[in-house]
């Protein structure tokens, strides 16, 4: 495969305050494609919002304090992930509560990855990631709501970082409150005889050139 080398997206930070509430959300700028840029903000933008709605289903007194920030996970190769939180307390619960959502790009073309695009058709890749999360709850003593743990879903939550797809669950999803997001990271080595071909898998475990 050809060098994949390409300079790093400039991931630039916009800010929006008032009395107790705090958003970031990431902004591109100096993108090849002015439309792709602009398709890639107003997802990220959307992001944001999505967030931000996310919580009023879990916020039912007067709002405290709110805080949206973002991660970025993987800036290489053409290749954009982040996953994006939002932390809210109302009074009078008795703690806070964080939403997250993750997407993962391709900053050329402007397309999103759903976590199968990530695979070959016909792969059974759920039941492979299944397996890689249950060995992964076993090993790190991990308390579940409702065990056994079954299976990942095929649209689970994912973000890309270096050599690694890291799957998670939401709060409460499968662990209890105070473990957070049960975060599963899984070596792209391992992925590779399911990788969808020149997918963002098979870019990732390209070596260095």
């Amino acid at each position: 495969m050809a060098s994949l080398f390409q300079l790093p997206v400039q991931v630039e930070t916009e800010t929006v305050t008032s009395p107790g509430v705090t958003i970031y959300t990431p902004k591109l700028s100096g993108l090849r494609s002015p439309a792709v840029q602009k398709k890639l903000n107003a997802a990220f933008s959307g992001l944001t919002a999505l967030l931000f709605n996310e919580q009023k289903k879990y916020q039912t007194g007067t709002l405290q304090e709110m805080t949206g920030h973002y991660e970025v996970k993987t800036n290489e190769r053409g290749l954009l992930s982040l996953i994006a939180t939002n932390y809210a307390y109302s009074a009078p619960m008795a703690h806070g509560y964080t939403v997250a959502e993750s997407l993962t790009c391709d900053v050329n073309s402007g397309d999103f990855f759903t976590l199968s695009q990530l695979f070959k058709p016909g792969s059974g890749y759920v039941e492979l990631l299944s397996q890689h999360v249950k060995v992964q709850l076993q090993r790190r003593k991990l308390p579940l709501l409702n065990p056994p743990f079954k299976s990942v879903w095929p649209d689970q939550n994912f973000y890309l970082a270096d050599k690694a797809l890291v799957l998670y669950f939401d709060l409460l999803d499968i662990t209890p409150y105070y473990v957070g997001f049960p975060m599963f990271p899984i070596s792209v080595y391992d992925l590779l005889p399911i990788a969808a071909e020149g997918g963002p898998l098979d870019i990732l475990a390209v070596d260095v050139s």
